[in-house]
């Protein structure tokens, strides 16, 4: 997927989490969050899967074993959602790592657990 297609990816991701967000508001479980904005994606028309499983492998290719995401949108991009009072490092470090060990290169990290929906989007341009 080029640059310019995995950033409008990620609009229409935000877009869908924001008006989930704007709906339900803070408070709810991680679950409810992510049932929720897995329906919005597929009624866009978007492919999403849900607890998807990715190998995690070593720097020689060795599988140590599967992360499991979150979401996986369109085989391009991760999602990992949280349901707290805010974004901490170890959040960031979380999704970091899981994008380094599968070689994925772009993902989400959104927090609907606050009053305010926090989304950041990290891109691992030495994933492959």
């Amino acid at each position: 997927m080029i640059e310019k297609e995995i950033f409008a990816l990620c609009d229409k991701v935000r877009e869908a989490a924001f008006a989930l967000h704007r709906f339900l508001r803070h408070g709810h479980l991680e679950k409810v969050y992510e049932n929720g904005l897995v329906h919005r994606l597929r009624k866009a028309g978007i492919r999403v899967e849900q607890q998807y499983a990715l190998q995690v492998r070593d720097e020689d290719g060795t599988v140590l074993g599967d992360y499991i995401a979150d979401l996986l949108v369109e085989d391009t991009l991760v999602v990992e959602l949280k349901a707290c009072k805010t974004l901490a490092d170890e959040h960031v470090a979380q999704l970091l790592g899981y994008l380094r060990g599968c070689r994925m290169e772009h993902g989400l990290l959104i927090n609907f657990g606050a009053p305010k929906l926090q989304i950041r989007k990290f891109a691992l341009s030495e994933a492959k």
